[in-house]
């Protein structure tokens, strides 16, 4: 292996790969610089042994093995990776991710991203907050806010943030390791860890950006490379990485065999074809010792047995909810009246005659929603009509999805769902409708397939933006068409439905949730005899008491409700013998980095 000496800083030869050592010479230097023995860095989320610089692979795995619970450790540059798992087959698997390479020498610094966002350092306690809000958002392990806060002056760990320039919330965060301070690395290296963007954001770039910063952080230190662990089927990062000049290297990893890591190093066929809401709750019965079977996959049906106990579930519907209470939230205009008569707020409604009597509900309330009687996932749905045009118009749409079509009256607020399980509250949040953000050179056609990609990337293929009519009323009530470009910076709403599966973000509310908010909820629960149910509200604000109740869905999706513990509550539901067991200390499911 050649080296060369360029202003102090060692250099490795590209076509020989990386550096690896002999175990039993952990000490042994380049150009007679120590190297540490035995090294290790605690991340937050967990530890990395830098497996190169430990003296046997029996010191490796004893150190791996003393994981602590609800951590995640990663042995990295491992030269026999085969000889450690032979020692601990039951404990260790070798983990399904590539390495990459960026040598910095040749890294040429792009154009500032001109997405709306800046990156600094982590400042505050806040920042920690919505650092482990997107970990968590993104099924990875979080970081202990007391560890962020002692290791802010750290130089050998690094944790930066993309903070939105309009309200300054977190929308991104990468950790990058610098090995020479970390363990005196003769290679002169750095890495980079724990990339994630916050799924929702509509700003452009994010990711591209951190990595691009903590290459320049560490090209400033004079390192010679930035390496990086992706998991082999995360197509888009490894697009991103390889378009920034990332090259892949022979370096593997090894990880412990944990719930954490579980869906790296099993293959869970009675999974294969559920979505993700169905997915969700058989991972959280699994691990409690429920039986899975699958009915339909396609369709998201299976049974859940323990001991002599056995029920069929369509994701969170189950057979606790009659077929009357499902038949009370299947039609709208029912499920209002139920409202209704329970003395809870709903908004004005009536059904679709056509012609002047259509017109003179529009004319009484100025604007209406259209929306079909029956259905599902914002479907038919066209918001805020002002004109007698474009009320026909939303129910020529409607009729395609159902007969019958409902006027409602429009009321300004946040979309607001609530999910009750059991008689009581476990999740709250605010649903807002799909945006893009400008970058000066796309239209805005091409920022919605842009923003459609990162949506299905993060919801599991469940969240798009569709290019329909109802896309370019709204872009058109904005004063824009599908093939204009969109000024670099400017925020664009390009749905007015807020629903998930139509591009839509969902936005965690819980612990702000006005607790009468919360009784009307649970009444709305109880009029319709629902166990589990979703409500729809439209509030002015979350902290305050008014409202009106839209909706009820016998089926929400729990899966969007993380970190709440909806999935927790719905097994507790099912087998309440199981609550309070293994899986309520269960670390969060999480991908590699």
């Amino acid at each position: 292996m050649t080296r060369s000496s360029k202003g102090g800083a060692h250099r490795v030869d590209r076509r020989s790969g990386p550096t690896v050592r002999n175990w039993g010479d952990p000490t042994s230097s380049f150009e007679g610089e120590p190297l540490q023995a035995n090294s290790l860095v605690e991340c937050g989320w967990g530890r990395l042994l830098f497996g190169h610089t430990f003296e046997s692979p029996e010191r490796l795995v004893e150190e791996l093995l003393r994981e602590t619970p609800g951590r995640r450790d990663i042995a990295f540059y491992l030269r026999d990776p085969h000889v450690v798992l032979s020692i601990a087959p039951q404990s260790l698997f070798l983990d399904p991710s590539h390495t990459y390479r960026l040598w910095l020498s040749d890294y040429r610094p792009g154009r500032r991203p001109s997405g709306g966002f800046v990156i600094t350092p982590v400042r505050t306690r806040d920042d920690m907050d919505q650092l482990n809000r997107i970990y968590a958002a993104r099924d990875m392990v979080t970081v202990a806010p007391d560890f962020l806060e002692s290791h802010r002056g750290s130089r050998a760990i690094s944790y930066l943030v993309a903070r939105d320039e309009e309200d300054d919330s977190v929308i991104g965060v990468v950790m990058g390791v610098d090995h020479t301070k970390a363990f005196a690395d003769p290679e002169n290296g750095s890495s980079l860890w724990s990339l994630a963007v916050d799924p929702q954001t509509s700003r452009p770039g994010v990711g591209e950006g951190l990595t691009r910063r903590l290459a320049e952080r560490f090209l400033g230190r004079g390192r010679s490379f930035m390496d990086l662990s992706v998991v082999h089927d995360n197509h888009e990062a490894i697009a991103l990485y390889e378009k920034l000049g990332f090259r892949r290297i022979p370096v593997f990893a090894v990880k412990t065999r944990n719930a954490i890591n579980q869906a790296l190093y099993t293959v869970a066929a009675i999974e294969e074809g559920l979505n993700l809401y169905a997915r969700v709750i058989v991972e959280e019965a699994r691990r409690r010792g429920i039986a899975v079977e699958v009915l339909d996959a396609e369709a998201g049906f299976f049974r859940l047995s323990l001991g002599s106990q056995s029920i069929v579930c369509r994701e969170s519907l189950s057979e606790l909810t009659s077929a009357v209470a499902m038949s009370l939230c299947d039609d709208k205009a029912v499920t209002r009246r139920v409202f209704e008569r329970a003395g809870l707020a709903v908004p004005a409604q009536r059904e679709a005659r056509g012609g002047e009597q259509d017109h003179a509900f529009l004319r009484e309330h100025r604007r209406v929603v259209v929306k079909p009687a029956r259905g599902e996932q914002g479907k038919g749905i066209t918001v805020d009509c002002r004109t007698p045009d474009e009320l026909d118009k939303a129910i020529a749409l409607a009729q395609r999805f159902c007969d019958t079509v409902l006027l409602e009256q429009f009321v300004e607020g946040d979309d607001l769902r609530v999910i009750v399980i059991g008689g009581e509250v476990v999740a709250a949040a605010v649903r807002r409708p799909a945006q893009v953000t400008g970058t000066g050179k796309h239209t805005i056609a091409q920022l919605i397939e842009s923003q459609s990609r990162r949506r299905e990337a993060a919801t599991a293929g469940e969240s798009r933006i569709p290019l329909d009519e109802e896309t370019r009323r709204a872009v058109a009530a904005e004063g824009f068409s599908l093939d204009d470009t969109l000024p670099a910076g400017r925020t664009l709403t390009v749905r007015r439905t807020a629903n998930l599966h139509t591009g839509g973000t969902i936005h965690d509310v819980t612990p702000r949730l006005n607790p009468l908010l919360a009784e009307v909820s649970i009444a709305a629960a109880k009029a319709l005899e629902m166990p589990v149910v979703g409500l729809d509200l439209l509030v002015p604000r979350v902290e305050g008491a008014e409202y009106v109740l839209i909706e009820a869905n016998e089926r929400p999706g729990l899966a969007n409700h993380e970190p709440q513990p909806t999935v927790e509550r719905f097994i507790d539901l099912l087998f309440p013998q199981t609550a309070g067991g293994i899986s309520a200390a269960a670390p969060p499911r999480t991908e590699a980095v």
